[in-house]
Parts: C-alpha cells; sequence; structure tokens
C-alpha cells in the first residue's frame, strides 16, 4: 500500500513537472540552463528532468540523474498552482461571458416573442377580422398589403436609426483612438486617473456600441420574421383569393343549375297539370263508357273482314286495269310513232 501510494504521488509530481516543463517557452528554457551552467555544481541538476555528464578524474562518462531538492519543488508546485488558479480564473471569466451571452440570447427571445405576439394580435385586430367579414374582398387584400408595407417602412426606418447611432458612435469611437494616438505620439503623459477614466468611458462606448449591434441584430431578425409572416400571409390571401374566385364560379354554375331545375321544374308541373286533365277525362270517359253486346262485336268483325276482301278485290283490279293501261299506253305510243312516220312520208310523195 505505500508502494502503490508513493508511486501514485510520484506520477502526480511527474505530470506536473511535465506540464511546467511544457509551458515553459524556449527562450526561458534557454535562460534557465545557461544560469544553470552559471551555478554551483550542486545547482547543474537543478533543471526539470535534465541528464547531465559529469566527467570524473579518470575520465569515465557517467550518467546520473539529478533530482530536485525540496524548495525547488516547492517553487514549481506554487507557480503550478497560480497558473491552475489563472486557469480557473479565465474558465470562470469565460463561462461567465458564455452566460451572460446566453442570458442575453434569451432576453432576445424573450423580446422578440412578445413583439410577435403584439404583431399577431394587431394584425388579427385589424386584419383578420376585416378579412372574416368581407371574404373573396378586394379592399381586405389591400389593407393586408397597406398593413404589411407600413410594419416593413416602420422596422426600415428605426433599422436605419439605429444603423445611424451606431455609426455615430463608431466615428467617436475613432476620434478617440486617433486622439490617443495624436498624444502618444507627442509624448503625452497621461495620468492613471485619465487612463482609468479613459478605460471606463471606452468601455462605456464599446458597450453602447455592443447594445446598438444588439438592436441592430434584434430589427434585421424582426424584420426577417415580419417578411416570412408577410409572405406566408401573402401566400394565405393568394390561396384565399383563389378558393374566392372558384367558389364564385361555383356559386354562378349552382344558380345557372337552379334556374335550369327551376325551369323544367315548371315544364314538369304543367305536363302533370296535363296529364291530371286527361287522366280525369279518361276516367270520366270510362265511368260512362258501355261496354257493346257480342253479337254486335261479331257482326262488325264479319263486315270488317268483307270490307277487307272487297279491298283486295278492288286493289286486284286496279293492278289489273293499270297493266292495261300500260299496254294501252305502249299500243299508243306505237300508233303514235306510226303516224307520224306516215306524216313525213306523206310530204315527201306530194313533192315528187
Amino acid at each position: 500500500m505505500k508502494t502503490s501510494h508513493a508511486n501514485s504521488i510520484l506520477k502526480l509530481e511527474a505530470a506536473m513537472f511535465e506540464k511546467f516543463f511544457n509551458r515553459m517557452e524556449p527562450r526561458d528554457l534557454a535562460s534557465h540552463m545557461v544560469s544553470e551552467k552559471q551555478g554551483s555544481s550542486l545547482d547543474l541538476g537543478q533543471g526539470p528532468f535534465q541528464r547531465l555528464r559529469r566527467k570524473s578524474k579518470s575520465r569515465i562518462p557517467t550518467d546520473r540523474l539529478v533530482c530536485l531538492t525540496v524548495e525547488q519543488k516547492c517553487d514549481l508546485a506554487q507557480r503550478e498552482l497560480e497558473e491552475t488558479k489563472e486557469d480557473i480564473q479565465r474558465m470562470k471569466k469565460n463561462s461567465e461571458q458564455i452566460l451572460q451571452n446566453y442570458l442575453a440570447v434569451l432576453e432576445e427571445a424573450d423580446i422578440r416573442i412578445v413583439d410577435i405576439k403584439k404583431a399577431i394580435a394587431d394584425f388579427e385586430k385589424d386584419i383578420v377580422k376585416t378579412i372574416t367579414k368581407k371574404k373573396g374582398s378586394i379592399i381586405a387584400s389591400d389593407k393586408v398589403m397597406r398593413y404589411m408595407e407600413e410594419k416593413i417602412r416602420f422596422r426600415d426606418v428605426l433599422k436605419e436609426k439605429i444603423r445611424l447611432k451606431n455609426d455615430s458612435l463608431k466615428v467617436q469611437k475613432k476620434k478617440m483612438q486617433m486622439q490617443l494616438k495624436q498624444k502618444e505620439e507627442l509624448g503625452e503623459a497621461l495620468h492613471e486617473v485619465d487612463f482609468q477614466q479613459l478605460k471606463i468611458e471606452n468601455a462605456q462606448f464599446l458597450e453602447k456600441i455592443e447594445e446598438r449591434n444588439q438592436d441592430l441584430l434584434r430589427q434585421k431578425m424582426t424584420v426577417g420574421n415580419a417578411l416570412q409572416i408577410l409572405n406566408c400571409y401573402k401566400r394565405k390571401l393568394q390561396t384565399a383569393t383563389a378558393m374566392a374566385t372558384r367558389l364564385v364560379k361555383d356559386i354562378t354554375q349552382r344558380k345557372d343549375s337552379l334556374e335550369k331545375i327551376e325551369r323544367e321544374f315548371i315544364v314538369v308541373v304543367q305536363e302533370r297539370d296535363k296529364a291530371e286533365i286527361l287522366n280525369k277525362k279518361l276516367r270520366k270517359q270510362l265511368a260512362y263508357y258501355k261496354v257493346p253486346p257480342v253479337l254486335d262485336y261479331v257482326h262488325e268483325k264479319i263486315e270488317v273482314h268483307e270490307l277487307e276482301n272487297t279491298i283486295k278485290i278492288w286493289e286486284r283490279k286496279v293492278e289489273i286495269a293499270q297493266m292495261a293501261l300500260q299496254s294501252y299506253r305502249s299500243v299508243w305510243q306505237k300508233a303514235k310513232m306510226a303516224s307520224h312516220q306516215l306524216q313525213a312520208l306523206l310530204p315527201e310523195q306530194v313533192a315528187q
């Protein structure tokens, strides 16, 4: 247990010494080695982890590990402790700076959320209710566009103001730096109080510049969000306008269909009235209708049959007469042609 404890202590010491050795700059290491060479024979081995060659009287070279004294170890430990404290302070400062940045980001996010909620409430109060009351109205869309343009114009004006303030602060900072440079060139000695006052004023100006930059960044982000919201509402407005146009067209088609159905309904009602009148008339006739006797029906049937036979006979006679007429017409045509030929021959004989 003692050996392992001693080994752990030696490991810690070796790590600390190695860390110290690595932190040393090359020039510090060189100066340290020169000072050691000028020291006594006891101080020749007072460098961290150094092997020095010494020649004995018999000139036999030997390697000998020279250990650090307790005072040197305490000095190194004290310097390492101070370096560690400085590292801790530096890390603490960096952590505080990071924490302040995160807090500033959170505060900026809260401010942005409040601004966005306020903008949404104003938009719903001024625009959405009007659009809800006047669907598909051109006035509502114009009002939305005017509202968005006013918001963008307001953001641009505010951004320009912040930019001008930032530029003025930069000019003041540059002027102060030039004055300080001139004083340094002229050799004017600044008192400690003046130097501290300038540092305080410089820090204040830097804080103001940082605040203006943060405000400018916030305004840019707000303008970007406003543009995104504007584009979103533009898309919604376009969708609503297209839907309104489609609904108006659909309503027109429905009205035309309704008018057509109403005309067809009127025609159907008229036809129904006519059918009802005809039905009543037929029912009335059916009510007063009397079936004739069977013998009358038989006699009528026989007479119809006889008339049909007579019609067929007369149709046959007509066909025969037509055939005779055609034969007479052919004979007549032949006789007519013969008479013409005869008349043509008679003048020739008279002329001879």
